[in-house]
């Protein structure tokens, strides 16, 4: 008795000891990752300073530079900048309008992908992982690349930045929808099956009314990115705000206002849809404004 009693008094230490000693062996281990992270990126920035054109701290007192002669000359042309706001909202609104369509269409392709992908809810389950690997795809080649290929295929214009962006948007918005799909209750989806509903019905009335706060959330928050991602796009001849913003960069000195003007109306243009969709994902998500 008294020896049983004895190794129940000392269980405790050992299981301290023990405790210790792990936690000593996950901070050398956290801290070896750590090292090495830092010396691969050490060795990585290294490589590519090699490779580029120009050396990163001999350019470095040069970063501003580019921000301040625009600064400059667009509080010399003050005067001219409400106009010039006018001059480039057309092709704002043609940025807008690549973005809004780009992202319904992704949104219904994702929609789509994720619920043939997803376990549980997928009418051919064998099929599972082509589409997951359709959706890999489509978010590994960025929305430049993709309209690059269009361009010279389509020529320029909003058209090739439109279908670029629905690609990516697809596979990202795929990849997001089936893991809510996942956490969805079966329960009613299983009840709809009874009664002999389609697979279309089921999705319908089993699977959307518990997602769409959440998809729509994503959505909404998509949107923003691909506003941002077609103004990019203009930088490759996809049309829209980016493509002005392009060739008042590359005239430099005597352009530099408009530039200034340019980068005023995406900067607005971001914090309203910002602001807006944030508010709205609040309410579809919480029930009320923040």
């Amino acid at each position: 008795m008294a020896e049983i009693t004895a190794s129940r008094a000392a269980l405790p230490h050992d299981a301290h000891g023990h405790y210790m000693e792990l936690v000593r062996r996950k901070r050398l281990y956290g801290g070896l990752t750590l090292l090495l992270f830092v010396v691969a990126m050490i060795l990585g920035f290294q490589v590519v300073d090699a490779r580029n054109a120009g050396g990163f701290w001999d350019g470095l007192h040069r970063v501003f530079d580019f921000p301040a002669g625009v600064i400059a000359e667009a509080w010399a042309d003050r005067a001219d900048m409400p106009a010039l706001l006018v001059r480039y909202l057309p092709p704002l609104i043609e940025t807008i309008n690549i973005a809004a369509v780009s992202t319904l269409l992704g949104v219904i392709g994702g929609l789509i992908l994720s619920l043939l992908g997803t376990r549980g809810l997928a009418p051919w389950p064998a099929l599972i992982p082509l589409w997951r690997r359709i959706m890999d795809v489509q978010r590994a080649f960025p929305e430049i690349v993709i309209a690059l290929v269009l361009i010279f295929v389509l020529g320029g214009g909003p058209v090739p930045a439109m279908i670029a962006i629905a690609i990516h948007t697809a596979g990202a918005m795929g990849k997001l929808f089936s893991e809510v799909a996942e956490n969805a209750d079966l329960k009613p989806v299983e009840g709809l099956q009874s009664t002999g509903a389609s697979w279309a019905q089921r999705m319908l009335l089993g699977v959307m009314p518990q997602v769409a706060p959440n998809y729509l959330s994503y959505a909404l928050m998509r949107f923003e990115i691909n506003i941002r991602a077609s103004a990019i796009l203009g930088f490759v001849g996809a049309g829209g705000i980016g493509y002005e913003l392009r060739n008042s960069m590359t005239f430099g000195m005597g352009k530099f206002d408009e530039a200034a003007a340019i980068f005023i109306l995406l900067f607005l243009t971001i914090v309203v849809f910002d602001q807006v969709s944030s508010h709205f994902r609040n309410r579809l998500v919480h029930g009320s404004a923040p």
